[in-house]
């Protein structure tokens, strides 16, 4: 009988169901994908109140488990995730003390977007780093004074507590937890068969890629993707990437294509493309900015891009995706 680690995804009132549901799918997928002997993941959803019907947004509801008050606070988790703020004062100090005392007991302890917040009012993010979703960075600050809040990654770890940004990046961080427990490539065939976006090592910002087209990390053309990811700006033609692989061009290109099925110079627009796309998204540069820091030379070429990518201008972009 395979052995199990034991994750506990804590749910309360008010939030977006899709976190908890999307990583309890990607830890069963995990599970189906996983090598065999390897350890195995066994997920518990519990509501913070006294019903098991998790209420979310929009009237929609999820059924847990079990309620958080009937768990014993000195069960042994491997993992305990906590989703959303929830508007719920009851809710959020019950499980923030909850969390308080059971943190000690549990190898892992995760926030998801807002649930940061949680932990912070648990006392667990005194002087950490850690992030949570933007729009809760001050009020974060004002919880926890002394955590260094990263405002820049998708998720950040520190020790044995990790954090994510926004709901979605809990999928990239939950992706980032089953290959520190499984291994990378546990977690390439995950994201294959749930057709997710990839990370970059490290948890640091999100350039989202098929997951074809990143090579693993640990070669010299994953080293490469890596470096081309923290130079946008700087000179990523052929030439200048085979020069800091030690390849030749040509060799360096049959390489890159052959590993990712993609050629460096598609893989180079996209990875800048997605970061005009995340610098429209969270902030409020120019066009021009924008273009010059992604590589991309001028508002124009950001523009012909957009268009021939997405179908749509930077401008109009923004309009619809950028922060409020």
């Amino acid at each position: 009988m395979a052995k199990m680690r034991d994750i506990l995804l804590i749910v309360p009132d008010g939030g977006a169901l899709f976190e908890p549901a999307g990583i309890a799918d990607i830890l069963n997928q995990a599970n189906l994908s996983a090598p065999q002997g390897t350890m195995l993941y066994k997920t518990v959803i519990a509501s913070v109140g006294q019903s098991k019907v998790i209420r979310g947004k929009e009237d929609l509801s999820l059924l847990s488990n079990v309620c958080l008050s009937e768990l014993d606070i000195k069960r042994r988790w491997d993992t305990v995730f906590v989703m959303n703020k929830t508007s719920d004062s009851l809710e959020f100090n019950a499980a923030a003390d909850w969390i308080a005392q059971a943190y000690q007991y549990s190898r892992r302890t995760v926030s998801v977007c807002a649930g940061a917040l949680i932990l912070a009012r648990a006392g667990l993010l005194a002087g950490r780093k850690a992030t949570t979703h933007w729009r809760y960075f001050n009020a974060l600050s004002e919880l926890s004074p002394t955590t260094e809040i990263d405002r820049n990654s998708i998720f950040v770890r520190d020790g044995n507590i990790w954090t994510s940004a926004g709901a979605s990046s809990g999928f990239d961080l939950a992706l980032a937890l089953v290959a520190d427990d499984m291994g990378s490539d546990t977690a390439r065939i995950v994201a294959k068969e749930l057709v997710m976006y990839l990370r970059r090592p490290g948890g640091q910002a999100q350039f989202s890629r098929y997951l074809a087209s990143q090579a693993d990390p640990d070669t010299t053309v994953g080293r490469v993707q890596s470096w081309a990811l923290e130079h946008l700006n700087q000179d990523l033609s052929v030439e200048a990437l085979a020069d800091h692989a030690a390849m030749s061009p040509r060799n360096f290109f049959r390489t890159f294509s052959r590993e990712t099925g993609t050629t460096p110079a598609r893989f180079i627009e996209d990875i800048r493309l997605e970061a005009a796309r995340i610098r429209l998204e969270q902030g409020h540069e120019s066009l021009d900015e924008i273009a010059s820091a992604c590589g991309l030379g001028s508002a124009l070429t950001l523009r012909r891009i957009f268009e021939k990518q997405l179908g749509v201008s930077p401008s109009d972009y923004r309009l619809r995706f950028g922060m409020i």
